[in-house]
């Protein structure tokens, strides 16, 4: 059998995917859809890990001077004879990606961006030598790549601002060809200034920046930028008639970020995997571009390449690690009562209907808290089913991968909720010691109010009970001098929750139980007949506890019972 070739995991530079013999899913077809339909600068938006960074490297060599033409030999472009004579390898290029341009304040992301643009600049040394350039202009150029002692770039603040236009002009001249300009990840400076108080600064920066190399440059061929937000054009667009924007809506280019269900079928069946294919469909599936149900390729690569090498046996939670996924928690710390019961609906398989826009400012943020909806819809968090003649957009949430990320950060947030008040915490978990069922079965009830409910419909009623076993957990996690067990071993069985106060010589012993139809009564006696015919006091009892708490508790949506024995 003939060795598979490799997986590209990680890795989102095309000639390297393309000279070393990567597995690659041809997306070159893009680059013909977008010739015939291309603006002066054009803006891609999709969530992050949908594969815009490789789209920018393929761009790139694909048009730069210079570039190996063979890499595209067999892909689709390639059958497009006059239209790759025309454009392969025929203009200048420059390519930056603004990812870490990024800083705890202005100063920072400013050396940051000033590094990026100077390293681009040092790939085009040969115009210190070119014949076309005046002096005035090799000393310009000198300007921008000079760096000091430290090896710190020193291009002052104005040059930065006409750093790239001035770029592209020598470029120009050089080649007598006007310059492609691609700018990837063009919106994550903005989101960093925002995050830590510099956005007006980072704002007018960008702002210059982009109006120089765009809006007044008559060496640009034509631009590409890819981000997750479409920023308000009157932020950082200001003035640009010929701007297209390409967004997670739009029917053109769907295909082309992500892979199709056919691309990942074959990628199943060619390592061997086709058994997967439900899973990997029910975890990385379900993001609609346009009209297109749409895989995050990222998370299909490297589950592939983890079952290739045998470290998984089942789906894992890989876009989760890619970067901050704090803008769920920032969206419960300000979501109303009823934002909240909209999550709930999403996270237990509902859908909701609103009103998403599109172009945003980041102060639009916190302006008005319904504009995070839209925000979770630009970044993957959320996708759509359809619109809605009424125009809003019908929202769900896409896998379960996403399902995961949102559950695990409500439970972040439902901890950081409860610390507020740590008498009102204290008084709960003693009414535990002091045997207070009344007082117990209030205060749980007040947390199961202000929580999300996360209620697996569709699994066994043992599931259904980890939800409130999490809870119970969580709050006691918070108890100093409490040891508590989930799940210990004892007597005939493991009990839910046992906990020592060794300092009392307390043992506390807590069964849940789901109570299907609200029949409380049965599900509580349930869960004490567990306890005693089982003997869970049996290892609380050997390490020295004295008094011994029983308390059967049992849940059903948001409200609870608990007696005890």
């Amino acid at each position: 059998m003939a060795e598979k070739i490799k997986l590209p995991m990680g890795i989102e530079n095309f000639e390297r995917i393309r000279k070393d013999g990567f597995y690659y899913v041809d997306k070159t077809w893009l680059i013909r859809d977008f010739l015939k339909n291309s603006a002066y600068v054009n803006l891609f938006t999709r969530p992050r890990r949908f594969g815009k960074t490789l789209t920018m490297s393929m761009l790139k060599y694909f048009f730069e001077t210079g570039s190996d033409s063979t890499i595209f030999d067999g892909l689709e472009i390639s059958k497009e004879k006059e239209l790759c004579e025309e454009y392969m390898g025929r203009f200048p290029v420059i390519s930056i990606t603004l990812k870490g341009a990024t800083g705890e304040n202005f100063t920072e992301a400013k050396t940051m961006l000033r590094r990026i643009i100077c390293k681009e600049a040092l790939r085009f040394q040969f115009l210190m030598q070119s014949d076309k350039l005046s002096e005035a202009e090799h000393n310009q150029y000198k300007a921008i790549i000079e760096m000091d002692r430290t090896g710190a770039f020193t291009m002052s603040d104005e040059l930065l601002k006409d750093s790239l236009q001035t770029l592209s002009q020598f470029l120009q001249k050089h080649y007598d060809k006007n310059v492609i300009m691609l700018i990837d990840e063009y919106d994550v400076p903005l989101d960093k200034a925002y995050r830590s108080g510099y956005y007006d600064s980072m704002v007018e920066l960008i702002r210059v920046l982009f109006g120089n190399a765009f809006k007044t440059n008559d060496s640009l061929q034509f631009a590409v930028l890819t981000g997750c937000l479409r920023i308000s054009k009157e932020s950082i667009f200001t003035g640009l008639n010929n701007f297209k924007v390409y967004t997670i809506k739009d029917v053109r280019y769907r295909e082309y970020f992500g892979f199709t269900d056919a691309e990942v079928r074959q990628i199943l069946e060619y390592y061997g995997f086709s058994d997967q294919y439900n899973k990997v469909r029910e975890w990385y599936d379900g993001y609609m571009f346009g009209n297109m149900e749409i895989y995050c390729p990222w998370d299909v690569i490297n589950y592939c390449g983890d079952l290739r090498d045998g470290s998984v046996t089942e789906p894992q939670n890989y876009w989760v690690n890619t970067s901050s996924n704090d803008i769920i928690r920032s969206f419960l710390s300000k979501a109303k009562t009823s934002d909240r019961n909209d999550v709930e609906q999403l996270i237990n398989g509902g859908s909701i209907k609103k009103m998403i826009r599109q172009e945003l400012t980041y102060r639009d943020l916190d302006s008005d808290p319904d504009n995070l909806w839209s925000i979770l819809f630009t970044t993957g968090y959320l996708t759509q089913r359809s619109a809605q003649p009424d125009d809003l957009t019908e929202l769900v949430i896409p896998n379960k991968e996403v399902r995961w990320i949102y559950i695990r950060q409500i439970r972040e947030w439902f901890k950081s909720e409860t610390r507020r008040n740590m008498e009102k915490l204290e008084s709960f978990c003693k009414a535990f010691e002091e045997n207070d069922t009344a007082a117990i079965e209030e205060g749980f009830n007040a947390y199961l109010k202000k929580t999300i409910s996360i209620r697996d419909t569709g699994v066994r009623k043992e599931m259904k009970e980890n939800f409130y076993h999490g809870i119970l957990l969580g709050l006691f996690a918070n108890m100093d001098g409490w040891d508590v067990q989930s799940n210990a071993e004892s007597g005939d069985g493991y009990s839910d929750i046992s906990i020592e106060i060794e300092e009392r010589e307390t043992g506390i012993i807590i069964e849940l139980k789901y109570a299907e139809k609200a029949a409380f009564d049965t599900a509580c006696q349930e869960a004490l007949n567990q306890i005693n015919e089982r003997g869970y006091e049996e290892r609380l009892t050997d390490d020295g506890m004295t008094t011994i708490r029983k308390y059967g508790i049992a849940c059903y949506k948001k409200r609870c019972r608990v007696i005890s024995g």
